[in-house]
């Protein structure tokens, strides 16, 4: 049985698979959803923060304060590949590989040492849109995170190297010429 608190960070309780199957290996999770991580969250039980579909960036004074808690981030890229904003969609739009990854948090966004990742490859990218390929990636992330869970929590990872700068994106670079994420991919990518 492993002893202390999980903050949650991002989606709800109802939108990711994650924290039920937290809850079911006993372990006490404080969900915040997008609400601000502050020193008022922790006390000395919080053992591990996930953040999930979180908007905002943790400040570096609470990484640096609580340095030895792990603080993690499920991210719907394989990093170092499309860090930042949408990465599925740069993942097509770039031709950069696609997947999942699980990362240490540090006070670089996406930028932190990546302790599991998994390409994908998507079959008949014809009639693939890029909700479809988001919902494929979420359900892959949260199986890497089930799989490896009591790695994570038990700090029994391997840090894994890359030698590639990788690529990053903001918000605002997302082009004007996509209308929804219900888009066919192979049509969008042929016309732009």
């Amino acid at each position: 049985m492993i002893n202390g608190k999980i903050i949650f960070l991002g989606y709800k309780n109802n939108q990711t698979k994650i924290v039920k199957f937290i809850r079911s290996q006993k372990i006490n999770v404080k969900c915040l959803g997008q609400k601000e991580l502050t020193e008022k969250d922790f006390d000395k039980n919080i053992i591990l923060i996930i953040s999930f579909g979180y908007k905002s960036i943790i400040k570096n004074k609470i990484l640096q304060k609580y340095n030895k808690i792990d603080f993690i981030n499920l991210h719907m890229s394989y990093l170092p590949y499309n860090r930042g904003a949408y990465p599925n969609f740069w993942s097509f739009y770039k031709n950069s590989p696609k997947g999942v990854s699980i990362h240490l948090i540090n006070k670089e966004i996406d930028k932190g040492k990546i302790i599991f990742r998994k390409k994908i490859h998507f079959k008949n990218i014809e009639k693939q849109t890029f909700k479809t390929t988001y919902n494929y990636l979420f359900k892959n992330l949260e199986n890497l995170f089930i799989k490896n869970f009591l790695k994570i929590i038990l700090k029994r990872y391997k840090i894994i190297k890359v030698k590639t700068k990788g690529s990053f994106h903001r918000k605002k670079d997302l082009p004007d010429t996509l209308l929804s994420w219900n888009t066919n991919i192979y049509k969008y990518l042929k016309k732009y």
